[in-house]
């Protein structure tokens, strides 16, 4: 992540912080993936309504996350302006435990979840945010 976006990110941050709460990492993600099929289904239908001129892929709206020495932020990321938009969910870290890693070719991914709910969080990096990703990993328990 930029120093542009980190700061902007920061500032966004700051006012949720509780005292003595201290930002680990910041890094740029993506929370929903969408599976291939889905995709080319949804490619197909676009060329089609377009007459052949065009075809539109959907892509997740990237996200800006935030991990603090407690919680996990996540805001939706402005594609067009490098500035956090909306404040979209706190985590708080007491309890959570993640997946294995997942590599692939263009990023990683693992699920972080809470003993206490059935739901999980997919989070994804690009290749550019390994090292981030392997600090929130080291943060969070594997499951057992």
């Amino acid at each position: 992540m930029n120093g542009k976006r980190r700061r902007l990110l920061l500032a966004a941050v700051d006012p949720l912080l509780e005292p003595g709460e201290r930002v680990e990492v910041t890094t740029i993600v993506n929370l929903a993936s969408v599976t291939v099929r889905r995709t080319a289904a949804f490619a197909a239908a676009s060329a089609i309504l377009s007459g052949g001129a065009m075809a539109v892929i959907p892509v997740p709206t990237p996200m800006y996350l935030a991990m603090t020495d407690r919680r996990i932020f996540v805001f939706r990321a402005n594609p067009t302006f490098a500035r956090p938009e909306e404040h979209l969910m706190t985590i708080p870290r007491a309890g959570l435990v993640r997946t294995e890693i997942k590599e692939r070719v263009l990023n990683s991914s693992f699920v972080v979840s809470s003993p206490d709910s059935e739901q999980g969080l997919r989070i994804i990096f690009p290749l550019v945010g390994r090292k981030e990703r392997n600090v929130i990993a080291a943060a969070l328990p594997l499951a057992g």
